[in-house]
C-alpha cells in the first residue's frame, strides 16, 4: 500500500518549463544545505532546472516547516513531497520521476555537495546540447569529513569509486550510481527501478546493467562530493543488507558480473570451510585502529565478499 503523501509547490514551480528536472530523495537528513549551494546557479539558470525533493518518511514536522520556509525563498522551480511512510529506495525514485516535468532527470542523493558553480549549469547545457540516454558525473571525496572514524570508508571509496571519467567509462555500467545520475526521461519509462530490490545497495547497478543492454551510458567529469562517508559499523551493517540484493543481481546478470572483483572473490571464499565462522573475523580485524587503514579496508572488503559468497 502506498504511502499518503502531501505536496508543497513554490511560487516558481507553476509556471517554470524546466529541460531539465533534480530528483532529490532522502530520510531523515536535512538537504538545506544543498539546496543553497544549487540555488547559487538559479540566476543563470533562468528556469532550465526545476528541484523534486521526496521525504521518504522521515515524520519530522519540524524539518518539513524548515524546508518548506527555505524552497519558498528560493528562486529555482522547487517541489516538496512529503511521504507518511517509508517506500523504499526504489518506489521513491519512481516517484519522484512521476512528479518531474523535464525532458531529463538528475537523480542527485541529498549528501552530495556539487564541487564547482556551474554543476547544474554543465548538467543543463549536456541535457541540450547531447540529449544522452544517461550520464554519470561521477563523484568525490574534496569536501568529505576528515575523521578518523571515517578513514576505512574514505580508504575504500577512494580506490573502488571515485574514478576518474575515463576509468569509468570502460566499465560504464558498473560505475553508475544515483548519487549524480542523469537518465533522460523516455529511457527511465522504460526501465524504471525495481522495486523487488529492498535494504541498501546494487538498485542502481542492476538498472544500469539493463538500460546499458539497450542505450549508451555516458560518463563525464561534473563531479560532486559524497559527504555521507560512513564508520565501519555502519558500512558493515549495509554490507549486510546489500547481500540478498547482491544475490539479485547475479541471477539476472551473471555476464556483467562475472568480471567484478567482489563476484569472483565471492566465489572463491565460498569453498572455504567454516566460512561462516570465520567471517565476523573480517569485521572485528576492520574495527582494529592499531591497524594501518589499508589492511582495515581489505578486511573489510572480505566481509563483504563473504556475505556475498553466502547469498549466492
Amino acid at each position: 500500500m502506498s504511502a499518503s503523501a502531501q505536496i508543497h509547490d513554490n511560487p516558481g514551480w507553476p509556471m517554470a518549463n524546466p529541460v531539465l528536472s533534480v530528483l532529490i530523495p532522502f530520510l531523515r537528513d536535512d538537504p538545506g544545505v544543498l539546496l543553497a549551494l544549487l540555488e547559487r546557479e538559479a540566476l543563470a539558470l533562468d528556469g532550465a532546472v526545476e528541484l523534486v525533493l521526496l521525504d521518504d518518511g522521515t515524520a519530522d514536522p519540524a524539518l518539513t516547516a524548515r524546508l518548506t520556509a527555505q524552497i519558498d525563498a528560493q528562486a529555482l522551480p522547487t517541489r516538496l513531497i512529503t511521504l507518511t511512510a517509508n517506500e523504499g529506495r526504489s518506489i521513491g525514485r519512481n516517484r519522484l520521476a512521476s512528479a518531474a516535468r523535464g525532458g531529463s532527470l538528475l537523480f542527485l542523493d541529498s549528501d552530495m555537495r556539487p564541487d564547482h558553480d556551474r554543476f547544474l549549469q554543465t548538467w543543463a547545457r549536456l541535457t541540450t546540447e547531447q540529449v544522452p540516454a544517461v550520464a554519470f558525473g561521477g563523484f568525490s571525496l574534496l569536501q568529505a569529513p576528515q575523521e578518523a572514524r571515517f578513514a576505512v570508508h574514505r580508504s575504500m571509496a577512494t580506490k573502488s569509486d571515485c574514478l576518474s571519467h575515463e576509468r569509468r567509462a570502460l566499465q560504464p555500467e558498473k560505475y553508475v550510481f544515483t548519487s549524480n545520475l542523469l537518465v533522460r526521461r523516455d529511457v527511465f519509462e522504460t526501465e524504471a527501478f525495481d522495486p523487488g530490490f529492498s535494504g541498501w545497495g546494487w538498485e542502481d547497478v542492476e538498472w544500469a546493467m539493463r538500460v546499458s543492454r539497450r542505450f549508451a551510458v555516458v560518463h563525464l567529469d561534473n563531479t560532486a562530493t559524497h559527504m555521507g562517508l560512513d564508520t565501519v559499523e555502519a558500512l558493515a551493517a549495509k554490507y549486510e543488507q546489500s547481500a540478498p540484493n547482491f544475490a539479485r543481481v547475479v541471477a539476472r546478470h551473471p555476464d556483467f558480473v562475472a568480471a567484478y572483483p567482489s563476484y569472483r572473490v565471492a566465489k572463491k571464499l565460498k569453498a572455504v570451510p567454516g566460512l561462516k565462522a570465520v567471517r565476523p573475523l573480517f569485521k572485528r580485524a576492520a574495527h582494529m585502529t592499531a591497524l594501518p587503514v589499508r589492511l582495515r579496508a581489505f578486511s573489510l572488503r572480505l566481509y563483504r565478499a563473504a556475505l556475498y559468497a553466502e547469498a549466492i
